[in-house]
């Protein structure tokens, strides 16, 4: 069925991409926008990603150390057979998480992983990780102005890191 406004054919197609077009602008203009415009007050952490030590890399990205939690749960094998993709998660009880981190002692930068957590946002996180060769692997999770962290060794057979 064509119907017309003035010269122009309106099909039923056109009318559903307009109306998927002015959906979706809502939604960028409702949800998106004051995530990107709290995105752009936040600054990459790229002086962190760049260090080869650890700590100095949690000093960077934190300004303080972590202490160990029992309330977060760190998931990541034992035995990985190929560094190149090492499945690890983590969640938490912990209350207002405003950030997770992964951090790989063993690798040329220890930084693995950062993510910025909105507020009201379940802090469960999965990711795969490349790792050089056996290393711990150790989740940081800043919780209501604290750090917290938690270990698992991960031994490596195949190397991800140009191994």
């Amino acid at each position: 069925m064509t119907t017309s406004i003035g010269r122009f054919p309106v099909t039923r197609r056109l009318v559903l991409r307009g109306a998927g077009f002015v959906t979706l602008a809502g939604f960028g203009i409702t949800s998106f926008a004051p995530a990107a415009l709290a995105a752009a007050n936040d600054k990459y952490p790229e002086d962190a990603f760049r260090q080869k030590d650890g700590k100095e890399a949690i000093r960077l990205l934190y300004g303080r150390t972590a202490e160990p939690s029992d309330q977060i749960k760190l998931d990541a094998p034992e035995i990985a057979e190929n560094g190149a993709v090492v499945p690890i998660s983590v969640s938490t009880s912990l209350p207002n998480v405003t950030s997770v981190a992964f951090v790989v002692p063993a690798n040329p930068n220890v930084l693995a992983a950062y993510y910025k957590i909105p507020e009201g946002t379940m802090p469960d996180i999965a990711n795969r990780l490349k790792m050089a060769k056996t290393s711990s692997v150790i989740a940081l999770v800043e919780s209501g102005g604290k750090l917290f962290s938690a270990a698992k060794e991960v031994k490596v057979t195949i190397g991800g890191c140009g191994g």
